[in-house]
């Protein structure tokens, strides 16, 4: 009947109205989007940017850049050899190794050696001047059962026994380093369990908001101009962790903690003649205030 084709035009325009390109790139809804597409593979903060290059490929629970979409070949090899290329290599997972350095370097020794060159130990890299590169093993198992190889960076003495050690390791390796390190430290779960909670935002922060209930629903909460919502979650974790599960554990015997700092602490890698010239350039120095 008319009444029924023109109930039928009418909701063919408001479909389309919602369609259309400025609703669809609206702040609110693509944060939430993507927040859904992250549900199963954690985008790097770098990702819009590849994914505008790059064939995607999704790996160790990442959504990665595998091979660019143009012949950029060449670009790419002239930079490395002649200028700087720089790499996110945000995915690779970060253990931070807290507690006394005897108890750490004695713990450390059983799970690597030094016939195969450098040691958690070498004076360079205990110092943190530089980082350090080895393989790791089961422990005291070398040679046999090799994890796989890691790098390591300690943070510059303070005066203090404590130390800080931050490893970094292939996501594909991270559980099996995990575990080895929980065990020859003797870490449990802490009293107070760490999960990971979206982040909330304040109450006068919720009253700017327009709260997702989800992609298709949404219950708007607007500020005095009507505009510039924001989401109320944000998602935290890596693609090798539930975010529902503790990322800290704790010696009760030597006090040593070992946290999962993954996707907390960004990489890049800068290759290229020029690297030290474009991070001498881009970095400057910060002015300590002592108190």
């Amino acid at each position: 009947s008319k009444t029924q084709a023109e109930k039928t035009v009418h909701q063919k325009k408001e479909q389309s109205k919602n369609k259309c390109r400025k609703a669809r790139r609206r702040h609110i809804n693509l944060v939430a989007e993507f927040n859904h597409r992250q549900r199963k593979n954690i985008w790097l903060e770098t990702h819009i940017w590849h994914a505008k290059r790059f064939h995607m490929v999704k790996k160790w629970g990442y959504c990665l850049g595998n091979s660019p979409t143009e012949k950029s070949y060449r670009a790419c090899y002239r930079a490395m050899t002649k200028h700087c290329l720089l790499q996110d290599i945000s995915y690779y997972c970060c253990l931070e190794l807290k507690g006394k350095e005897d108890e750490l370097l004695k713990q450390l020794a059983r799970i690597c050696s030094i016939d195969t060159g450098l040691t958690f130990q070498e004076a360079s890299c205990l110092s943190g001047r530089f980082e350090g590169f080895l393989n790791v093993y089961r422990a005291d198992r070398y040679p046999e059962d090799m994890l796989g190889p890691v790098t390591f960076i300690w943070k510059p003495r303070d005066g203090s026994e404590n130390r800080q050690l931050w490893i970094w390791v292939h996501p594909s390796l991270k559980q099996d380093i995990l575990r080895e390190l929980k065990a020859i430290f003797q870490c449990s779960e802490p009293e107070e369990v760490c999960i990971t909670e979206p982040v909330t935002m304040s109450n006068q922060e919720e009253e700017q908001v327009e709260v997702v209930t989800s992609l298709g629903n949404k219950r708007k909460k607007e500020d005095k101009e009507g505009e510039k919502a924001v989401p109320l979650k944000k998602i935290i974790g890596d693609g090798t962790r539930d975010p529902l599960q503790s990322y800290s554990w704790v010696a009760r015997t030597t006090g040593i903690a070992i946290s999962d700092r993954s996707m907390e602490i960004l990489r890049y890698r800068l290759i290229g003649p020029l690297s030290n010239s474009v991070l001498t350039e881009t970095l400057r120095a910060a002015s300590v205030q002592t108190v």
